[in-house]
């Protein structure tokens, strides 16, 4: 092992936004188009003591604290290194299970992956205990009480007044309910477990992360594989069902067309003996046949990506997906008829954005233009540009993918009103219709299983500012997320640090 007890490392992992796929990516062999964005979650993990205690040596302990400063949260856990039983110690608030069960799968697999001498190495590591700090991106969470308590306008440039790593605001309903969270829908839990697994397994010297922001020009990629089978595991069993696993799959690989792996090959987590140690459960996980599959996918040039708060309250995925399933199995020729037709216009959407990254490659000059002049159009006004033959392609690929976008909203409001659920409420629907009648954008819907959580929109060139000012008027908050590709990787400094001194960077040269 390269660590020595002074050794910290630092990774980073991106939120999500489902932009085609909802509810028919849970199946095989249905796809969904899935954006990494810029907001990440950063995980550091040192030593949490400074030489090798002797009492932990006694083989049976490791320590470990978990700090989360934007909740103002610390817990201490004891890792039993015999069967890696996690016990708390002492928590300002109850558990952590996403970050409970990847500390012990994650050690798991470092004991899975090692022989006796490397298992020896990791044992005195493991009993210099670990410090972990997570740290989530403000775009993770809702900050629109603490803009209005200020005073000041639901806009981006208010959210980025903020300080980075804000303090959390919990959502109290008054009852008898725990104080929740309020969150953005970017999938935090599946970043948050991702980027500690990550850390986690590099500071083990399981993997060697790479610092590269490119996905496809890496070589740890068998490295990222280790990563997303331990991460979709301990995913799978803290939150007790197996789901999908797309927000998972982005957080580590970026970008990505996705389709999932079958269910099975994690089933034996959650058969297991008690008597079967945990590492030899894990051999079996990392062995096994995984057989989702991921196809580099990312936005055309030129396109942004807007995400919209509605504030209008969240709404509950799991049991949205529960009445839709139920609706499938009460009407299964009609839902088959519908998910058949979704996935049609799924497909369609999917193959206009990749034919416009293909033209965009192939004739630039011609790509760009037609960006440029549409992006100051209303979309019923593309049509009438200049017909030269190179335009007329692009211009015929964007009114191909607006029309797509309309058919898998239209398919998706059928099954809604059919399993009773709000897939596109109303309100979503005349701010998305409104949205779509803005110059220069290219497509508007919900993300993921849809409610009321959030809306996004795609415009071209530079026209998303329109978008930001017209959603603000209806109570909306366009927030600060940005398509990203990037997936999991090696950071070279705590984030705090890089934002104190690009603070102090940008004060220097004014």
């Amino acid at each position: 092992m390269n660590n020595n007890q002074w050794d910290r490392v630092v990774t980073s992992a991106p939120g999500k936004v489902l932009r085609t796929g909802g509810y028919l990516i849970l199946e095989r062999p249905n796809s969904g188009l899935v954006l990494s964005t810029n907001a990440r979650f950063y995980a550091i993990i040192k030593p949490l003591h400074h030489q090798i205690n002797s009492n932990s040596w006694a083989w049976a302990w490791t320590d470990i604290r978990l700090t989360s400063p934007q909740l103002s949260r610390e817990a201490l856990y004891k890792l039993a290194l015999k069967n890696l039983a996690i016990q708390i110690v002492s928590s300002s608030d109850t558990g952590n299970p996403f970050v409970e069960y990847t500390v012990q799968y994650s050690v798991a697999a470092a004991y899975a992956s090692f022989d006796q001498s490397k298992k020896e190495v990791l044992h005195k590591l493991l009993s210099q205990g670990l410090d972990i700090t997570i740290l989530g991106s403000n775009d993770f969470y809702s900050y629109r009480n603490e803009i209005e308590r200020r005073g000041l306008p639901l806009t981006p440039e208010s959210l980025a007044s903020l300080p980075p790593f804000s303090s959390i605001t919990f959502n109290a309903d008054g009852g008898n309910c725990k104080p929740e969270v309020a969150k953005t829908g970017l999938g935090s839990s599946a970043a948050m477990t991702t980027v500690v697994v990550a850390a986690l397994l590099h500071y083990l010297d399981v993997v060697k992360l790479s610092s590269s922001k490119d996905y496809w020009e890496r070589r740890d990629v068998a490295d990222l594989d280790m990563v997303h089978k331990i991460a979709q595991t301990a995913h799978c069993i803290a939150q007790g069902k197996v789901g999908s696993g797309f927000d998972v799959s982005s957080a580590v690989y970026g970008s990505q067309r996705y389709v999932r792996f079958s269910p099975k090959v994690i089933s034996s987590t959650q058969i297991a003996d008690k008597a079967v140690p945990l590492p030899d459960v894990l051999t079996e996980i990392i062995r096994g046949k995984w057989d989702h599959d991921t196809t580099e996918f990312s936005l055309p040039p030129l396109m942004t990506l807007l995400l919209g708060e509605p504030g209008s309250g969240g709404s509950s995925t799991p049991s949205m997906v529960g009445a839709v399933k139920k609706w499938q199995k009460s009407d299964p020729q009609k839902s088959l008829d519908t998910w058949r037709r979704l996935s049609e216009a799924n497909s369609a959407l999917e193959m206009q954005l990749n034919l416009l990254s293909k033209l965009a490659k192939e004739q630039w000059n011609a790509y760009k233009s037609v960006i440029e002049s549409c992006s100051i159009l209303k979309s019923d006004k593309w049509i009438q540009l200049p017909s030269e033959p190179n335009n007329e392609a692009v211009i015929k690929a964007l009114l191909s993918a607006k029309d797509a976008m309309l058919r898998i909203r239209y398919h998706m409001r059928l099954m809604g009103e059919a399993a009773g659920v709000p897939i596109e409420p109303e309100s979503q629907t005349q701010l998305l219709d409104g949205t779509l009648n803005l110059e220069g954008v290219l497509l508007a819907g919900v993300p993921g299983a849809g409610g009321f959580d959030a809306v996004f929109a795609v415009t071209l060139g530079n026209s998303s500012s329109n978008v930001t000012k017209v959603w603000s008027s209806h109570n909306v908050l366009a927030l600060l997320v940005k398509e990203d590709p990037c997936g999991v990787c090696l950071e070279s400094a705590d984030p705090r640090t890089n934002e104190i001194t690009s603070a102090v960077s940008s004060i220097n040269i004014e």
